[in-house]
């Protein structure tokens, strides 16, 4: 059957339902062909199901302390079964909200797998979809190195979300966002955990201050941090996995997770057949989100650069705005907030210290605040910095902090990056207190030159 309609979506992950949403909204007729759930990984397999397990870590670590804000309560242990269910009903809550909104957009969603034919149309099953447009939103797959095979003690995130019991040792490979998050939810439910990191640093996309905090605050924890070390291979034992690193260690563990990052979901589906060309498994678009096929778009996690739910939310909507003729702002990956949710967290926006002084060379100016100085911070019991740089005489480039919730402050600085305000147009605007957010207002305050709290 030949189906005639404005847009096909391939790919139903966030950057693809964003992108039929906005294209209904703005009059088009949108089929989605997603051949799992809708949501994709970010609500199925990524975002929403493990920030709801270390909400569950926050709560263990809350209880366990609880003595020293003055409350009696007793640590008894984590019900594995109880946390899956809460997390389940979490993503099971947003998956039909989900289903709702795009029913109500009177978005056709076709659930199969689709394919990309060498005339432009759109292949599902014995049925051919034409289509003034089509975007595609594959989205990604969780990597594994060459030689490991994985199964119930070698694990990717997907699998690790499932597990059946709280491993008591676990080594994670890869000290990226996946790594440190999972090694953060281990370490609260009670299990010892070392992190192998090939470079030399955590959070290696950061800036060196964050990975220091972070790395400080982890060896607090109990987490173990092997950086600048690379893996040699694994082998099965009859109750776990040895891990061996190419310095000669062994470690033993009940579980590998392997965390070194996500691949573009972009095989075998006709895309290089019909122009459409690829770079290591990307797919190549200029600034507008274009492929090289005409009348073909690309969003997400298929796009060279960062892979985050957020960034394939707003290139779904800019692909969908720039179809309409619209011409939205082109925003930049570094302009695009970044939060890992560990215990610490880490969040960034712009430029670090290093790619501004690669960029600026002297013209920089840095101030750096401790969140030991903000009274909030104190209150729930967290470490931290603030980091901000800016351009001497100029706007700030790059805001970067480490603590605990500050994921939730990473707005303000990206609105103070990307509208390139100066520390001296903030300034004026003093924080509410006591909140996190002053140990920023601080920072902006002293790039000012005219620090508060700080000397």
């Amino acid at each position: 059957m030949l189906v005639d309609t404005d847009l096909v979506v391939l790919g139903g992950g966030s950057g693809g339902y964003a992108a039929a949403l906005r294209a209904a909204e703005l009059g088009s007729r949108v089929v989605m062909i997603e051949k799992d759930k809708v949501g994709g990984t970010c609500l199925h397999r990524g975002c929403i199901p493990t920030k709801a397990l270390l909400h569950s870590a926050e709560v263990a670590d809350n209880v366990r302390d609880s003595g020293a804000v003055g409350v009696s309560a007793s640590f008894e242990g984590i019900d594995i079964a109880a946390v899956h269910a809460y997390r389940d009903g979490i993503v099971t809550k947003k998956h039909r909200g989900l289903e709702g909104l795009l029913a109500a957009r009177k978005i056709e969603i076709v659930r199969d797998a689709g394919r990309l034919d060498a005339d432009g149309t759109v292949q599902v099953g014995d049925d051919v979809y034409r289509a003034r447009n089509v975007v595609i939103a594959t989205g990604s797959y969780s990597r594994v190195l060459p030689g490991l095979t994985l199964d119930d003690r070698i694990v990717t995130s997907d699998q690790a979300l499932s597990l059946p019991e709280v491993p008591r040792r676990a080594v994670i490979l890869g000290g990226g966002v996946i790594g440190v998050e999972f090694a953060s939810i281990w370490r609260s439910f009670g299990a010892e955990v070392t992190i192998v990191e090939a470079l030399d640093r955590l959070v290696p996309a950061e800036d060196a201050a964050m990975s220091k905090a972070l790395e400080r605050a982890f060896r607090k924890r109990g987490i173990v941090s092997r950086t600048g070390v690379r893996f040699a291979g694994a082998t099965r034992t009859a109750d776990g996995v040895t891990v061996d690193l190419e310095d000669g260690t062994a470690l033993e563990a009940d579980v590998l997770l392997v965390a070194v990052g996500r691949g573009p979901a972009t095989a075998d589906l006709g895309f290089e057949a019909a122009g459409v060309e690829l770079d290591r498994g990307f797919v190549r678009v200029d600034e507008r989100l274009r492929t090289t096929r005409e009348n073909v778009w690309a969003v997400g996690d298929v796009v060279p650069g960062l892979q985050l739910a957020h960034r394939s939310f707003q290139q779904g909507i800019f692909v969908a705005e720039e179809i309409a003729g619209l011409h939205p702002t082109i925003v930049p990956d570094a302009l695009v907030p970044k939060v890992t949710y560990s215990s610490p967290e880490v969040a960034s926006v712009g430029l670090t210290e290093a790619q501004a002084r690669a960029e600026h060379g002297e013209a920089v100016a840095v101030v750096e605040y401790n969140l030991a100085g903000n009274g909030k911070s104190e209150i729930i019991g967290t470490a931290g910095l603030v980091k901000v740089v800016r351009r001497v005489d100029g706007p700030i480039l790059g805001v970067h902090l480490v603590g605990d919730r500050v994921g939730e402050l990473i707005t303000e600085g990206q609105l103070a990056v990307g509208w390139e305000a100066h520390p001296e147009d903030i300034a004026p605007f003093i924080h509410a207190h006591p909140t996190q957010s002053e140990a920023l207002g601080e920072a902006f305050l002293a790039l000012a030159g005219k620090p508060l709290h700080a000397l």
